[in-house]
């Protein structure tokens, strides 16, 4: 693996609502997990109206701190655009080999 990608979470689909979880309404996902696990498990939910890409639904991703999100996805088969679902971080998805990966800058 390459040192340019820092380890930073792993987000699995979920059809489970779980007491705590918190909403993102601008993507219609409900998000749990993260902030509380020692190994940055996040368990995503997703309303059936949302427009997130299908294999980004149904298949876990995993996702790496990078320092320059623009670079880290120059050349790859980009399936969510780079946006900022919260202040200070920038995500994109990647399809690696037929799995889901988030890059995420953040604004330190």
């Amino acid at each position: 693996m390459n040192s340019k990608y820092k380890y930073h979470h792993i987000g699995i689909p979920t059809k489970t609502p779980i007491k705590g979880e918190k909403y993102l309404a601008d993507y219609k996902i409900y998000h749990y997990g993260y902030e509380d696990s020692e190994f940055g498990i996040e368990w995503m939910r997703y309303e059936d109206n949302c427009d997130m890409p299908e294999i980004v639904k149904t298949l876990p991703h995993i996702a790496f701190e990078v320092d320059d999100l623009y670079e880290a996805i120059k050349g790859k088969k980009i399936i969510i655009e780079p946006n900022s679902p919260s202040e200070g971080n920038f995500v994109a998805f990647i399809e690696e080999d037929g799995a889901p990966i988030e890059l995420i800058q953040i604004k330190k």
